[in-house]
């Protein structure tokens, strides 16, 4: 019982450290989004995906930001509301995060197919993916997302809404570890191929390296900066007091 209780004890985080963190956010997607827009020569499905993706995680910014804030304000006693309004404001703002981290997750799981498409159907990728499938699988990402907020604000109490949220992080997460270790492969026979008839094994070796720890660093960092969000998911399934 004692090791129970140790196990869930409470973790207080500043608010300033969210605040913070939130502002890099923004500024960091809000520069992905204009330099897309900007340049013409970045206007195809693929970039296209990685602005969608911006845009999802800008949006989860701007909401945390929102949310810090008022609570900064309203800890310091600027800021008076009511408890119904605070309320209704915090429905607003989880479904808003909610749809942001659905459709962040989507985006990712979708950059990672049409990276797989360009590798393995490169020939034949501009007829795969086209201008307008790409605009229907953007609008579809878009509207699935903003179903499971709502489901998730209406049973947020519910551990089942929260495991189906966990579950959807680990199936992107594999999702994306099975094909980049394909595409992976594909790359290093090619190199093996290409290096067996130049005879230099030291280039291939260095290139297979290379791209082993590229693969690495790509998920590492999809799981550094996913990970702890449905960390606390799990921990609010298991340590529901705290």
């Amino acid at each position: 019982a004692r090791a129970g209780r140790g196990w869930c004890q409470g973790l207080d985080i500043p608010n300033e450290l969210f605040l913070t963190l939130g502002l890099v956010s923004l500024v960091e997607n809000l520069l992905v989004v204009a330099t897309i827009l900007k340049n013409r020569n970045l206007h195809s499905p693929t970039y296209y995906f990685i602005c969608c993706l911006a845009i999802s995680d800008m949006l989860v910014s701007v909401s945390n930001l929102v949310e810090t804030l008022f609570m900064l304000l309203m800890e310091h006693g600027v800021l008076v509301i009511r408890a119904s309004v605070i309320r209704h404001m915090d429905n607003v703002i989880d479904m808003l995060i909610c749809s942001s981290v659905v459709s962040s997750l989507s985006f990712l799981g979708v950059i990672t197919v049409d990276r797989y498409i360009t590798i393995f159907y490169a020939l034949r990728y501009h007829s795969i993916m086209t201008q307008q499938r790409a605009m229907v699988t953007m609008a579809s990402v878009w509207l699935a997302s903003t179903v499971p907020s709502t489901i998730f604000i209406t049973y947020y109490h519910n551990n089942a809404i929260l495991l189906c949220l966990i579950g959807f992080f680990l199936f992107v997460l594999v999702l994306m570890l099975v094909l980049y270790i394909h595409m992976f492969a594909l790359a290093r026979h090619h190199l093996r191929s290409i290096s067996g008839q130049q005879k230099q094994p030291t280039v291939y070796c260095s290139s297979s390296l290379k791209g082993a720890v590229t693969l690495t660093i790509l998920l590492g960092v999809f799981f550094i900066c996913w990970g702890p969000f449905f960390f606390h998911l799990i921990l609010i399934v298991t340590c529901p007091t705290n």
